[in-house]
């Protein structure tokens, strides 16, 4: 689960192994390893890809299934927007698993 999860988010962040092993200060053998599923990241480390995903760290080791979103330096009304934007997926996405 946290390999999948780390992978996606470093990927989805346009980040090759290396980069992110070079924004942790450890090893891209190390980061392989975590994708791979041959080894983990420790607590330490759990908190610092949070904190570069902007996810929390339930999220990244599979007991929340909700990524959070970052609404820094945005208006009330920005935030409405987008929580709006959210219930209409919602919704979308409800409906058309029904069909």
């Amino acid at each position: 689960m946290i390999a999948d999860r780390i992978r996606t988010l470093r990927e989805k962040r346009g980040l090759t192994q290396a980069g992110l092993a070079r924004l942790m200060g450890i090893t891209r053998s190390s980061v392989n390893a975590w994708e791979m599923g041959i080894s983990s990241p420790s607590s330490q480390y759990i908190v610092v890809l949070a904190n570069i995903f902007n996810v929390s760290t339930d999220y990244l080791l599979g007991v929340d299934t909700s990524a959070t979103v970052s609404v820094k330096g945005l208006t009330d009304g920005d935030i409405s927007v987008v929580h709006s934007m959210i219930e209409h997926l919602k919704s979308k996405n409800h409906d058309n698993a029904k069909n």
